[in-house]
């Protein structure tokens, strides 16, 4: 049976690698719509987790692992992610709509001793999918020329977390993480009566490690079951490289679905290496709560800025940051005859600065999230398992300077199987 799973966790990885990712066209900046870190469970609280140390021993944290003091049992995670975007823009009165679903993590989480925990994960990082059309015209509606932007390809992420229970309230963890992936950029230019295209084509292959530190602090008191909470983590140590390749070239195409080119003539072609892409993360974050009853946090994240090779240019993105704040809710753990009073129940918001700056205005995110975990019926407190749900709404852009505002609404999906795997035989 665990041999089958094995494979398994091998397959649906390998499908994950090969998802087609919906984003928006501010995906064309950068590496793509980052979606790292965002878990149902993480998501679904704003985006805390740096300072949130489960109370059940079922959830495995890889945002910081040092937060698994309570994590006991043998974890298996299988989540899904339905992404509605809804894109207006003031130029032209244009709108437009894309939807998608995709895979969007699978884990696997065991104790190697009491104080020893560790958790395998295969997530999306980031994704371009966008298709830009664009026609500019003379005073007398004449078409002048044409540009066309299309993005694909993916960045995905396969992590080793440890965390160490140092003592009674300080742990420990670090995780290592190994990003891979092709991420397409091409801008295709056409003018009236020529028939050659004038295209500009990036590739960023990306094979990058980087590796994450943390440290966490929590305090209870026994009297009353309050807890506080305080966490922190740092990402560094780019090592490797992304490798870019931009070529600008002309030529036709043979075939309606303009996929084979034919007479191409290469104007310019580079290739470039870059060790900055993945730049200083840091993290912290400080929560207060009461045992198996509520939990309330404040987070905030900082990203350094970064430089990425871009239509044969360097393009400069700005540091940015994150203020996440969420929690948690569970009624009554114990009363078995109302359903109800056993689910988790979470919320959370969040804002962030994102790092890009187009036509003068920032390009920032908000949102608001919700979700559920809705246990199976012979879970305990001790068992968390079951279904979980969530639900994140938000914006991000502006209309400003005929930009595009971004109306998103998430939805996720996800199972959480645990059980106590690995145990001695103490009988025959």
């Amino acid at each position: 049976m665990k041999k089958l799973f094995v494979l398994s966790f091998i397959s649906v990885g390998y499908f994950l690698n090969a998802q087609n990712l919906s984003n928006s066209p501010y995906a064309t900046y950068g590496i793509g719509d980052v979606k790292y870190d965002n878990t149902i469970e993480t998501s679904s609280m704003g985006g805390i987790s740096t300072a949130f140390i489960s109370d059940f021993s079922s959830n495995f944290n890889f945002a910081n692992p040092a937060n698994n003091a309570n994590f006991e049992l043998t974890s298996i995670k299988l989540e899904a992610t339905n992404e509605n975007n809804y894109f207006k823009t003031d130029y032209n009165n244009t709108k437009s709509n894309k939807h998608s679903t995709y895979l969007s993590n699978i884990s696997l989480a065991f104790p190697l001793s009491p104080k020893m925990k560790m958790g395998l994960s295969y997530q999306p990082y980031s994704s371009k999918s966008y298709d830009i059309l664009h026609t500019e015209r003379d005073a007398a509606g004449n078409t002048i020329n044409g540009s066309r932007f299309t993005g694909s390809g993916n960045v995905n992420t396969a992590q080793i977390a440890l965390g160490y229970k140092v003592n009674d309230k300080v742990a420990v963890g670090a995780r290592a993480n190994y990003y891979f992936g092709n991420l397409y950029d091409i801008n295709e230019l056409t003018y009236p009566g020529a028939e050659l295209i004038n295209g500009y084509e990036t590739k960023n292959s990306i094979k990058n490690f980087n590796f994450t530190l943390g440290a966490s602090y929590q305090n209870v008191d026994t009297r009353t079951d309050r807890k506080l909470t305080i966490g922190a983590t740092t990402t560094f140590g780019n090592t490797s490289n992304m490798t870019t390749d931009y070529i600008n070239s002309t030529y036709f195409y043979t075939d309606a679905a303009q996929t084979t080119k034919s007479n191409e003539s290469i104007i310019e072609q580079k290739s470039t290496n870059s060790k900055n892409l993945l730049p200083l993360q840091a993290s912290v974050g400080v929560g207060y709560g009461e045992e198996n009853k509520w939990f309330l946090s404040l987070q905030g994240d900082y990203k350094k800025g970064e430089s990425i090779a871009y239509f044969g240019n360097t393009l400069d993105l700005q540091d940015s940051y994150r203020i996440s704040a969420g929690g948690w809710y569970l009624p009554n753990y114990n009363n078995f005859r109302n359903y109800l009073s056993r689910i988790v129940y979470r919320y959370g918001a969040f804002y962030e600065k994102g790092n890009l700056q187009i036509a003068g205005q920032n390009i920032n995110k908000f949102g608001i999230s919700g979700g559920v975990l809705l246990p199976f019926k012979n879970s305990s407190i001790t068992r968390m398992s079951g279904l979980e749900l969530g639900l994140e709404l938000g914006k991000r852009g502006t209309l400003k300077n005929n930009l595009i505002n971004q109306n998103f609404i998430n939805l996720k999906v996800g199972f959480n199987f645990a059980d106590k795997w690995f145990r001695k035989t103490l009988y025959n």
